[in-house]
């Protein structure tokens, strides 16, 4: 993945998480959907499984430091069974949290999901495959920007 690719994708999704800040009605009333924190902590394992994966693949220096990663960072690089595993894991890990969003939404997210994995193991040419993982990842944050509200937070009584 060039630099310019991460740059662009980066600053994509960050303008697509700033328009939640920026702009009043978002996310959209109506038909937004309160996270539970089970919910929320599903999701954040996943983006972090998803994010493991993209950087073992494409930025595999990044974890030359980690001793520990070494072997994960191997499997996933053999495109095997396990990376496989490594990449749907966290895939799902995101839907199942996200379970109980706008159905049209989560089916885009899912279909992106599907076509990065197909991209990825079925020998689909590069750029297709980063072009998945882009729309993939504008999906999720457009996903979360716009109908996603936060778990309550609970008050601890003193």
């Amino acid at each position: 993945m060039t630099a310019g690719l991460s740059i662009t994708l980066a600053v994509c999704a960050a303008l697509i998480v700033l328009a939640r800040i920026v702009v009043p009605q978002l996310p959209v009333m109506g038909r937004a959907v309160r996270l539970s924190i089970l919910d929320a902590v599903l999701v954040g394992v996943g983006v972090l499984g998803l994010l493991f994966h993209c950087t073992a693949m494409f930025s595999r220096g990044l974890y030359n430091g980690a001793s520990a990663l070494q072997p994960f960072v191997g499997l996933v690089n053999a495109m095997g069974g396990a990376s496989i595993v490594l990449f749907v894991v966290p895939a799902l890990l995101i839907l199942i949290g996200l379970r109980r969003q706008q159905r049209g939404a989560l089916a885009v997210l899912s279909l992106t999901f599907v076509a990065v994995g197909v991209t990825m193991y079925a020998g689909g040419p590069l750029q297709l495959h980063l072009a998945a993982i882009f729309a993939a990842t504008i999906a999720l944050a457009a996903l979360v920007s716009l109908f996603v509200l936060a778990p309550r937070r609970t008050r601890v009584a003193k």
